[in-house]
């Protein structure tokens, strides 16, 4: 298996040059050409945007080489695998891989219940309105403390988090950054973790290319610039947690019947990256019927090749991570297909799969020092 993700250079690697600053440890290799600026520079302020699913290349087909963004981009890097809100704006918010923090994917099985979650709603897959009892009572066996929360807690400066799902929440983008400007004029040595569910909110229904999806992405960058203008003793960082890209959707149970049959649960992480708990005994079975049906869009990994091959990064392993890769996972990378069973979200435009399109992001960086 050849890992795409640069684990030398990613949204973890980011994260640690940022726990650096701070005088938080790290676990992994920060960014020596961050650590350079923050060191020379000594900001008041770091803040840091993520605008979810807004991927480098995807930035390259919508703004111009003179727009802010781009003439800002220093660097393309990757996310973490899976390409994934869930797996890489924890890896961002930790600095820890996904094997160490394990938010693997959207759905995830988890071995202490028997069940299939829906992590960021806490609830069984393909059952929104329900929250798991059980779920919530082992919940803390994934990472939940933050570079904010660490921050806070153990050294002597502030951090704050602004997100729809966070303490500090906006009602709009004019209010979010409005917020990040008020924030960076209060006193004292700060970090400033942002989220946006923009554009990829729009893209999955839409699609990365659509005129409302370009639209959303160039008012950011005409707001973060003005934003900018207005920001001192600050170091400002945009990134995404992943791309996107159109595609077309097999259905299993209804076209491979035989496939699901021979599964013991439903499919969990990902549509473009499907992890299998196959039944007793079929595996040599399922390998072959899968590949026949399902090869020229999928490439299949065993439990041991996705284990041996670092796919979810180096560290210390999550204790829910073994059972939760099942014992196949199959990855979408060069065609534009998804798997999808009852229970799961139909959408014109996914992300987790391993397109140049999915894994890239930007790495945006403006001094204002």
């Amino acid at each position: 298996m050849i890992v795409k993700n640069n684990y030398n250079e990613c949204l973890t690697n980011l994260a640690c040059s940022i726990r650096k600053y701070y005088g938080l440890n790290v676990k992994h290799s920060s960014l020596e050409y961050m650590d350079k600026l923050l060191k020379e520079k000594q900001p008041k302020n770091i803040v840091v945007i993520l605008f979810d699913g807004m991927g480098s290349k995807i930035l390259d087909r919508t703004l111009s080489k003179a727009s802010f963004f781009i003439k800002n981009r220093i660097k393309e890097i990757t996310t973490v695998f899976p390409a994934t809100t869930t797996a890489a704006t924890t890896s961002i918010r930790t600095g820890l891989n996904p094997v160490e923090h394990g938010w693997l994917g959207w759905n995830m099985y988890i071995a202490p219940i028997q069940e299939t979650i829906t992590l960021f709603k806490n609830s069984p897959k393909g059952e929104e309105e329900t929250i798991s009892e059980k779920f919530l009572e082992v919940k803390n066996k994934l990472v939940q403390k933050t570079i904010v929360d660490e921050i806070n807690e153990d050294t002597g400066f502030e951090a704050v988090e602004i997100s729809p799902f966070s303490k500090t929440k906006y009602e709009d983008l004019d209010d979010m950054l409005a917020i990040i400007q008020k924030e960076c004029k209060r006193d004292g040595k700060k970090y400033i973790y942002v989220y946006d569910k923009e554009p990829d909110h729009t893209m999955h229904d839409l699609g990365p290319d659509d005129v409302e999806v370009k639209q959303l992405i160039q008012t950011r960058n005409d707001k973060v610039e003005k934003l900018c203008s207005k920001l001192q003793d600050t170091i400002l960082i945009v990134i995404a947690d992943h791309g996107h890209k159109l595609v077309e959707t097999i259905y299993l149970e209804k076209q491979y019947p035989a496939i699901m049959n021979m599964l013991e649960r439903t499919t969990s992480l990902e549509p473009r990256t499907v992890s299998f708990k196959v039944k007793n005994g079929q595996e040599e079975k399922f390998k072959r019927e899968f590949n026949k049906n399902l090869g020229a869009d999928f490439s299949l990994y065993d439990r041991q090749e996705v284990i041996d091959s670092h796919l979810f990064g180096d560290g210390v392993e999550n204790e829910l991570f073994k059972e939760a890769i099942g014992d196949f996972i199959a990855i979408a990378e060069n065609s534009n297909k998804c798997i999808l069973t009852k229970e799961d979200t139909n959408h014109r435009s996914q992300h987790a799969g391993y397109s140049d399109d999915e894994i890239y992001v930007p790495l945006i960086v403006v001094d204002k020092t």
